[in-house]
């Protein structure tokens, strides 16, 4: 915002300088009145101060002492009455210095409206948005970091696994066929883990990469998760619940990657049938409200503990470690679903109660587009 004319840097060096001046007419026009009255009044020069006047007047003249006291008094003026914006000056000068050290925590006080002040925003907004930059990259490292290590952890275990149970196998190490034959399932199987932990993986790293493209068509939700409850039928016959899709009659659109839409709904499916299957069933509910269609996944199985809700979402998290592992979980279904989301411009939330567990997600409706 720039500031008005009579309150920019230029104007009040401007005022600074005028009044500099008129101070010193004043002081030199009192100065060169009482001079004269006290020659008027003391023509005889008994007074000291008269005699020195006279003096002055007679051997240097009194145009050369004016102009020599005018160019002191006015300096000096000027720097009485520029003080103020000298000091701001310096402050942003001290304040700059400091920054330019490091210490991106530090704000130039705005104390005026002028083009100094203006700097002073300038220079706080850019040490703010540095601030934030540099908070960003440390937290982008240390996410890499964790991400490593999180998947350092997880490939591991399987991993031992599998190469344990092909040791035995090399070394002949088992005693008839059936227990060659266990040691080769049990090796499967873990070799499948794997095989999911890093399809998850790769999915995670896709759907948070910046430059991923989305493939956006109109999606009609209520036949489109219709068919889906229909595919998982087998896994909910399985764990012995059955899946009710609750949607009005008209349709439900919303403007979306079909791909990543369809992996959004596999993983928060998959996840109600894990944790949810002691409550023996799965309802999907759809509806639409001021612009917004809102899915909502509810499992009726144990509730989530409410200090565990706000990390659901976060890669590698688990409520029950041990359980997640025995089931295949890989931790990073969650984290795929609200990348997903938000790749879209939706939401994602969970909340858990006594009796129930809801998964909502809110995804812009076409309509409103």
């Amino acid at each position: 915002m720039r500031p008005k004319l009579f309150q920019t840097f230029l104007w009040k060096f401007l005022l600074a300088f005028l009044a500099s001046l008129a101070s010193l007419g004043v002081v030199l026009g009192i100065s060169y009145f009482l001079a004269t009255q006290l020659i008027r009044f003391n023509p005889s020069s008994s007074f000291p101060l008269t005699s020195l006047l006279r003096w002055i007047i007679n051997r240097i003249g009194s145009v050369p002492v004016m102009s020599v006291t005018g160019c002191f008094l006015f300096l000096l003026f000027f720097f009485v009455f520029s003080r103020k914006m000298i000091r701001y000056i310096e402050l942003i000068t001290s304040g700059l210095q400091k920054i330019a050290e490091g210490d991106l925590s530090h704000r130039i006080p705005v104390t005026t409206s002028d083009e100094l002040g203006q700097v002073a925003r300038t220079v706080n907004e850019m040490t703010l948005r540095l601030s934030q930059s540099q908070a960003e990259e440390r937290a982008a490292v240390q996410a890499r970091n964790d991400l490593i290590t999180g998947v350092s952890h997880d490939l591991r275990t399987p991993l031992t696994s599998v190469l344990g149970f092909l040791e035995y196998i090399e070394q002949d190490r088992y005693r008839d066929e059936p227990e060659l034959r266990q040691y080769v399932s049990i090796a499967y199987e873990k070799s499948l883990v794997l095989e999911k932990l890093i399809d998850d993986l790769f999915e995670y790293t896709r759907v948070t990469s910046s430059d991923l493209p989305l493939q956006l068509e109109r999606i009609d939700l209520v036949p489109f998760l219709q068919q889906l409850a229909d595919e998982f039928v087998p896994a909910l016959d399985a764990a012995g619940m059955a899946c009710r899709v609750h949607a009005a009659s008209a349709p439900l659109v919303v403007e979306g990657d079909p791909e990543l839409l369809l992996r959004l709904f596999e993983n928060l499916m998959t996840n109600a049938i894990r944790y949810g299957r002691e409550g023996l069933y799965l309802d999907i509910e759809m509806g639409e409200e001021q612009g917004q269609t809102a899915i909502i996944f509810r499992n009726y199985g144990e509730p989530i503990p409410a200090n565990h809700l706000p990390h659901l979402f976060e890669r590698f998290y688990r409520v029950d470690a041990s359980r997640s592992k025995e089931t295949g979980g890989s931790g990073l279904g969650l984290a795929i679903a609200r990348s997903i989301v938000e790749l879209h411009g939706g939401t994602i939330k969970a909340t858990s109660a006594k009796r129930k567990t809801e998964f909502t997600v809110t995804l812009r409706s076409a309509a409103s587009k």
